[in-house]
């Protein structure tokens, strides 16, 4: 802001922007409202310098308007009598109808164009100023100074305000106070505020007036053919009105007033009947009457049986509209006064009534999907034809990724365009939308208010951002626009257009009231379905984190896996592949009870328990007994055993674990609640394995207890969780038939046996996640095996270290020969020091050599520091030393301590 002589306001910005700056230079320093404007005046080439405008002698000197405001202005210029105000009345077209001033030998030192009605003020050729910009931004407004475009006006400033018709919402003119700068007031708003609503309320007595009059015409019409005999007085038509409406149910008064309102609003003779209820009818005639003012309006009655006249439907009280009746009813018939009024109030009613029924039904239709892209379709379908003729969304790309936007400006792409026929021009789905600073679709996201341009070929921002487009658009009858922002919890989601072709009537203010009560609504709930979205990818990526990123290195299975998450959220499935020792195999598969965030969470914390107890070389039934542990304990710290703690729905978990042993073909199992796994042999047949279900995890206290089966070699083993089989769309047994026909294949490799057995058994949408496992076991060939049982002699130690020798000659490994010797001797010395019989050792060949030692005792060794005087206890660390890895584990018959060399180990 800045003042330059008598200037006030942002006189650098005028000045900069009179030199061709563009518009963003001056954002900062210049309201919304007046940038636009500017801008407006620019294309228009306005010259700030022009001091005359169009002065027009044809308006309505003594109109509704005129009269509706004279004590109104009468008042204003009582309260600032002997002030420098200037009190202005204009139409709705911007000319001033009428002037007062405070002091009233003002007008001599006032230029005529200040003083004289019939001046324009429209912004369209006297540039920024407060009757042109009051009519361009549809609402109060203030300018001061250099905010005013012509130079006449900068030491000047005014509160300006739009006067409506309380019927139609239409603004039938503008009252406008200017003053000079230094006489501005924060009470000039309400002030100029309470002026306004009193020349409306004198404009709706004049309707009330009006329709008075034509209920007065009605009634002396009924009188005089009562008068003539035609028609018993005490049958008159507003005693009938009286008695039907105290007969009548409130559901059927409401539907007689509904279809007597739309009779009255087609403006012409006419009948209908209306069914109401308990079987019964009522006709509606309507009949044109003249006041004596000479006020044309309708007359709306019910024509009744009249047998049935205590006990048929009633009309609503007489009101506003009226409906055409013959000179006398019908033989045997009645007659009851519904409504009198003019035709243009009762269509003012109707479009209410339609446009709170479209509110009624926007708030079933949309919303009705978490999904960001639906959710803004809904929005245009729900809006054409009744609304518009076509809608387009925009929005920025975070937003439809779930994120929000931090300029959301810069990045806008059309989501949606809707409309009665497809051929309309308007930029295809997809597509990158660039706004300029001029376009009303900017001035509606910069200021979060709805922007109306009730005539696009007069609307020259819009035609700026994009000529060629503007004029297809033109051509195919597109006249006028609403965008609205949708703006939930202050956050920018987007814009929507709504784009009228079809009705030839401009878009009003009511149009523009509706079309924010949409956006509004639809921005909520697109609000909710990008939250819902981004805690869904949020979930998702941290299940995917959680997951095996890619298969260990293992020769004992060929393994394929597949995860689908569900579509209704994230949910706690889970699978890993884990390598043991002696060339074995754990295979799991798990599902966490919920879905969303905390389910994945949990899924990542009992993955990681259940792979550091498969480190512990723990049997099935034993890993899930301490994965029960763990999710009690879970459930503890949760806060499901404190008083008054909310819990977060962690009940459980289910899971299979597996282990297989490529020497042995030994395949061991334990589930925990989870379905069965399915094995397909190498002759084709499919069978569900009868397994102890166990309980799942999480109840604690209860015993699983494992199953061990000979697989094979070349079987398949398919894990999964229960989202593949349950649907609740198809019968399980359904599911689990489908799954065997997609297993009956046992040629197939197992990345082949993951796709066929999604194609063919998964539901379309899946409402539980589905993690999928498939093992196809592998045998170890038994020339690559070496064994020896040996008694607890120490003089047997040397017989085996020499025999092992000889074996590793055979399978080439002479150079490993060294650290495998020193190995064997340690892990053997110390099962005959230490151990029980049976003692027995195992080579085993393959993608690392391994050593194992097998005793009957339980106790493990442990490795320990020893110190420079100690004459043992070194063993182990040796072992350490030479090994790349090493461990315990345990059998029923005792402990196996094993150790792996690489196979170039020297």
């Amino acid at each position: 802001m800045g003042v330059v002589g008598d200037r006030i306001g942002p006189v650098r910005s005028r000045d900069r922007f009179l030199h061709g700056e563009t518009f963003d230079s001056t954002e900062g320093d210049v309201r919304s409202p007046i940038l636009s404007s500017w801008e407006r005046c620019r294309l228009l080439g306005l010259s700030p310098d022009r001091s005359d405008l169009p002065f027009t002698q044809d308006f309505d000197a003594d109109g509704p308007l005129v009269r509706a405001a004279a004590p109104v202005l009468d008042r204003l210029q009582s309260i600032f009598a002997g002030s420098r105000m200037n009190i202005c009345l204009a139409d709705g077209h911007g000319v001033v109808l009428e002037r007062r001033f405070g002091d009233k030998a003002l007008p001599r030192h006032l230029a005529p164009i200040q003083t004289v009605p019939g001046f324009v003020f429209a912004e369209q050729v006297a540039g920024t100023n407060g009757i042109g910009l009051t009519l361009a931004e549809r609402g109060l407004v203030q300018v001061y100074g250099a905010e005013h475009f012509a130079e006449r006006s900068q030491s000047s400033a005014c509160t300006a305000i739009p006067v409506r018709d309380q019927l139609s919402g239409h603004i039938e003119g503008v009252l406008c106070l200017g003053y000079p700068y230094t006489d501005a007031d924060p009470a000039l708003v309400p002030l100029v505020r309470r002026a306004a609503e009193a020349v409306e309320r004198r404009l709706m007595e004049q309707s009330s007036a009006r329709e008075r009059g034509l209920l007065q015409a009605y009634l002396e019409a009924g009188f005089r053919a009562a008068a003539n005999g035609t028609e018993p007085r005490d049958g008159s038509p507003l005693a009938m009105a009286e008695l039907l409406q105290s007969e009548l149910d409130q559901s059927d008064r409401s539907l007689l007033k509904e279809r007597a309102t739309e009779l009255m609003s087609s403006a012409r003779r006419a009948a209908t009947e209306v069914p109401l209820s308990r079987g019964r009818s009522v006709t509606l005639v309507s009949r044109p009457v003249t006041s004596s003012s000479g006020v044309e309006g309708i007359v709306i009655e019910a024509l009744i049986p009249e047998d049935t006249e205590r006990h048929a439907p009633a009309p609503a009280h007489a009101h506003a509209d009226a409906a055409p009746r013959p000179p006398a009813p019908a033989p045997g018939m009645v007659r009851g006064l519904v409504l009198v009024g003019e035709p243009e109030v009762g269509r003012y009613a109707v479009a209410a009534r339609r446009r709170l029924e479209l509110l009624a039904e926007a708030g079933n239709r949309i919303g009705t999907t978490l999904d960001v892209d639906r959710t803004a379709w809904e929005l245009a379908e729900t809006a054409v034809p009744r609304l518009a003729d076509f809608v387009t969304i925009d929005m920025p790309e975070a937003v439809l990724r779930g994120e929000e936007s931090p300029n959301p400006t810069a990045e806008m792409r059309r989501t949606v365009v809707h409309g009665i026929r497809e051929d309309c021009p308007f930029y295809p789905v997809g597509s990158q939308v660039t706004l300029h600073p001029t376009t009303p679709h900017m001035r509606c996201m910069t200021t979060g208010q709805p922007v109306l341009e009730p005539d696009l070929k007069a609307a020259l921002g819009w035609i700026a951002q994009d000529p060629a487009h503007a004029e297809l658009l033109l051509a195919h009858n597109v006249h006028s626009l609403i965008t609205v922002p949708l703006l939930s919890r202050g956050v920018l989601l987007g814009i929507a257009c709504f784009y009228r072709s079809q009705d030839p009537a401009p878009y009003g203010d009511d149009d523009r009231a509706l079309a924010r009560e949409l956006a509004a609504r639809a921005a909520l709930c697109i609000d909710n379905a990008r939250r819902y979205t981004r805690e869904h990818t949020l979930a998702l990526s941290l299940q995917h984190s959680l997951l095996p990123r890619g298969l260990p290195e293992q020769g004992a299975v060929e393994v394929a896996h597949r995860y689908l998450p569900a579509e209704t959220g994230v949910g706690g499935d889970w699978f890993d592949v884990i390598p043991l020792s002696g060339t074995r195999v754990a295979l799991l598969v798990g599902d966490v009870v919920g879905h969303g965030l905390h389910a994945a969470a949990t899924m990542g914390r009992l993955r990681t328990a259940a792979r550091n107890f498969a480190e512990l070389e723990l049997a099935p039934d034993e890993l899930l007994t301490h994965l029960d542990n763990l999710m009690v304990r879970l459930d503890r710290e949760e806060g499901g055993d404190l008083p008054g703690a909310a819990s977060t729905g962690i009940v459980g978990a289910t899971c299979l674990y597996a282990i297989y042993d490529p020497t042995s073909r030994q395949c061991t199992l334990a589930r925990a609640g989870h379905p069965p796994p399915a094995l397909v042999l190498p002759d084709g047949s499919v069978s569900l394995l009868d397994l102890p279900a166990g309980p799942p995890l999480g109840l604690g206290g209860l015993p699983f207890e494992s199953a061990e089966i000979t697989l094979p070699v070349h079987s398949q083993l398919v894990l999964y969780t229960d989202g593949l089989i349950e649907d609740r769309h198809r019968d399980i047994d359904t599911a689990l038939e489908q799954l065997h026909r997609a297993l009956s294949h046992p040629d197939r490799a197992p990345e082949d046996t993951c796709r066929a057995v999604l194609d063919a058994v998964a539901p379309e949408h899946p409402g539980d996640d589905i993690a999928l496992l498939v093992a196809r076991t592998n045998a170890l060939p038994a020339d690559r095996i070496a064994a020896w049982d040996l008694d607890a002699d120490p003089a047997l130690v040397g017989r085996v270290r020499a025999a092992a020798m000889e074996q590793l000659d055979r399978w080439g490994l002479e150079e490993s020969s060294f650290a495998t010797e020193l190995l064997l001797s340690e892990l053997v010395t110390n099962a005959v020091r230490y151990g029980s019989a049976p003692i027995r050792v195992r080579l085993i060949l393959d993608r690392t050599l391994i050593c194992e030692v097998h005793d009957a005792s339980n106790s493990a060794p442990r490795m320990r520091h020893a110190a420079s005087t100690d004459e043992g206890g070194r063993g182990l660390f040796l072992v350490a030393q030479l090994a790349q890895a090493w461990g315990t584990r345990y059998t029923t018959g005792g402990k196996v301590i094993w150790a792996e060399c690489a196979l170039d180990a020297a």
